[in-house]
């Protein structure tokens, strides 16, 4: 569906691509949200994350949201895009962009996008520190 761009990828991603497939001449509102490496959690030094995928089934609950986004908010098109593999501190690790007319809508629709995302995909994330690794639960 073209209105529906979805990424699961080891190459780094950037807003660029996710934002121009969103862009259209129908919305006022465009929304990305980008959630990168940060170098501390909990307190704790961070090294580099790591993610990885069960890739059917994350490309097709991508897709799941996508489409749910599209009929629960005027949207008109939205990008998910993902890493998978080594992400290093201040790389991105997810794009979500969102259009609607309106901003408010926009707004909503990419909050509930990367909410529901972090709470259904199978995607797990490695912290990888100086003094060992933990993998983050990957449905809260």
């Amino acid at each position: 569906m073209q209105n529906i761009d979805i990424q699961l990828s080891e190459a780094p991603i950037t807003s660029i691509a996710a934002e121009a497939h969103v862009t259209n001449e129908e919305c006022g509102g465009i929304v990305t949200f980008v959630g990168t490496a940060r170098k501390f959690t909990k307190g704790k030094e961070v090294v580099r994350l790591e993610f990885e995928a069960y890739e059917p089934m994350a490309i097709k609950e991508m897709n799941k949201i996508a489409h749910q986004i599209l009929e629960k908010f005027p949207a008109k098109k939205v990008a998910i895009h993902h890493r998978t593999g080594v992400v290093n501190l201040k790389d991105i690790a997810v794009v979500i962009s969102v259009s609607c007319p309106h901003r408010a809508a926009a707004f909503e629709a990419c909050q509930y996008a990367i909410d529901t995302l972090k709470q259904t995909v199978p995607i797990w994330k490695k912290e990888i520190f100086e003094d060992g690794e933990i993998w983050v639960a990957a449905h809260p």
